[in-house]
């Protein structure tokens, strides 16, 4: 396990690692609104370059309503990840609840032109407990 990444899922040689971090500055209890943002690193362990193309998430909250989230690339690209590199990209999730969770995939295409469907780890979204 990487400490700064506890969270890793590996499909065919391409890891995707996650962090995670409760941003109390982006959140308004009060209003009913709590915000997380998530670190990935997506590490291509394989012999040819591959494209991530598309991602499609599932969002939970904290009351078991699942979302779905699908669209081309990730932060505005479709990166190309050499083989032995790695692409990082940090993005955000709002929730009306103070806990939930993610998942999901990338679809990647192969130097070959082969498809890849990469899996995206669960990874818990908790805001910390506030005593009053």
């Amino acid at each position: 396990m990487d400490a700064f990444f506890p969270y890793a899922e590996t499909t065919q040689q391409i890891t995707v690692r996650v962090a995670v971090t409760f941003h109390a500055e982006k959140s308004d209890p009060e209003m009913g609104q709590w915000f997380w943002c998530y670190h990935i690193r997506i590490e291509n362990g394989g012999r040819t370059p591959v494209q991530l193309l598309t991602r499609r998430w599932t969002i939970a909250d904290g009351r078991g309503a699942l979302f779905q989230r699908e669209g081309r690339g990730v932060v505005g690209e479709e990166p190309v990840i050499q083989p032995g590199e790695a692409y990082d990209y940090v993005s955000g999730c709002p929730l009306a609840t103070p806990t939930g969770w993610m998942e999901g995939s990338y679809a990647m295409i192969e130097g070959g032109g082969g498809m890849l469907d990469v899996r995206i780890p669960r990874f818990p979204l908790l805001a910390p407990a506030v005593s009053n």
